[in-house]
């Protein structure tokens, strides 16, 4: 019925997202057995107690507010545990605090389960969080990714409701780089029901739309806005779809399903060097494997822009003492050279 039966720790399970994962995980026949872990122990037994009124079947769900006893076996970690983003913040004025709780999380990794197969971070500034759980967990770079779909999917959905067609018609969605106001948007591969965005920013229209470059400047603003967007609507920051997609991206480390949207990969060639960002991937058994981005000279020049922009972000957590200098990165993880 399920997936796998192999430990699936669920760091922050007392919050939204880490409450609607564990359930997801189960819901969707992708893990048997979840381990939910949040210092904070009623909002994480009551967030037990609804998992548990589900009634899955053959279901093994505990919870535990001892970091140790959550993490000891477990092949993979799921983390939305660091502090959530509120409104009238960006992603960015997260990044200190959150960064510590990274850095501790690649500690206990290391610490409890060194030999665990895939571990995915969502909490923000992703990119940076999962870089500092990277290089203080000592596991290979593969092993370790981020949550980097959801501008992908605000890039296609805002254009779905610009030209009144289902969100499924419209493909080659992709933003790279950072997962935050500094991404690149790419307009290369975008098609609208089959014709090229490019085509119709020349001109031509589907379902008797068109779009003009101006609005095409405010499809990006927006998607680049799309975060604090959900704050202001909602009152709180995003959680199905964080779920949802990590899910979906567990399942193609599991049995390869095809998982098409960007992942957080560290990076160390072609010019992108000690970082880690949203790019092209492949997911399997083996973890998380990147390649170079197709796109237009634009949308490669804005890529290197956002690189620019998380190194300088990393820079910044090695000045505060989170991250090592990059010289000491392979005292941390052998892996890292």
């Amino acid at each position: 019925m399920y997936l796998t039966d192999e430990k699936v720790a669920v760091m922050g399970a007392a919050g939204a997202i880490g409450s609607n994962l564990a359930q997801t995980l189960l819901s969707s026949g992708t893990a048997s057995r979840v381990a939910m872990y949040d210092p904070f122990a009623p909002g994480l037994e009551g967030a037990a107690e609804e998992v548990y009124h589900c009634g899955f079947p053959n279901a093994d769900v505990t919870w535990t507010t001892d970091v140790a006893e959550a993490l000891e076996g477990a092949s993979y970690v799921i983390s939305s545990g660091g502090a959530p983003r509120k409104e009238g913040m960006t992603r960015e004025d997260l990044r200190r605090d959150n960064a510590e709780i990274a850095k501790q999380l690649g500690l206990d990794i290391k610490h409890y389960c060194p030999n665990c197969k895939f571990v995915i971070i969502i909490f923000n500034p992703a990119d940076i969080t999962g870089l500092t759980t990277l290089v203080h967990s000592g596991l290979e770079p593969g092993r370790v990714t981020t949550l980097a779909a959801l501008d992908s999917t605000r890039l296609q959905t805002r254009l779905a409701q610009h030209f009144d067609i289902l969100q499924s018609k419209v493909t080659g969605c992709r933003t790279y780089g950072g997962h935050g106001e500094q991404m690149a948007v790419f307009i290369g591969g975008i098609q609208i029901d089959g014709t090229p965005l490019t085509d119709i920013l020349d001109g031509e229209t589907v379902n008797g739309v068109g779009m003009s470059a101006d609005e095409w400047t405010g499809v990006q603003e927006h998607v680049r806005g799309g975060g604090a967007r959900i704050i202001d609507l909602r009152g709180r920051s995003s959680f199905q779809s964080p779920a949802q997609q990590s899910v979906f991206m567990l399942r193609g480390v599991l049995v390869g399903e095809s998982y098409d949207w960007p992942c957080g990969a560290y990076l160390n060639a072609e010019g992108f060097n000690n970082i880690m960002m949203a790019m092209p991937v492949a997911l399997s058994a083996s973890g998380v494997s990147w390649s170079m981005p197709e796109g237009t000279e634009d949308d490669i020049n804005a890529l290197r822009e956002s690189y620019a922009h998380l190194t300088a972000l990393r820079d910044q957590t090695i000045d505060d003492g989170i991250l090592p200098p990059l010289s000491d990165w392979r005292d941390s993880n052998v892996h890292l050279g």
